[in-house]
């Protein structure tokens, strides 16, 4: 691709609505780093798993702002 052709097709990205660039990006860095279906079902199966847990009560959770305070505090 030669320097007009990437230019132009630069400019037609940058007049896209937001939500057509998001897909492109995603279609970019899919064929980027291509994931496993397998995979992705692991985290869909960890992500369940863990919702379950905050539903019943099994887990404690911890606002970001002390999240943040004691990473804070680590890096003093």
């Amino acid at each position: 691709m030669d320097t007009i052709q990437q230019k132009q097709l630069f400019d037609e990205i940058d007049i896209l609505p937001l939500d057509l660039k998001t897909r492109l990006v995603d279609k970019i860095l899919n064929s980027i780093n291509q994931t496993s279906d397998s995979i992705d079902d692991l985290w869909i199966k960890e992500v369940n798993r863990r919702k379950q847990e905050i539903e019943d009560g099994k887990a404690t959770l911890i606002s970001g702002e002390e999240v943040f305070q004691k990473i804070q505090q680590r890096l003093k």
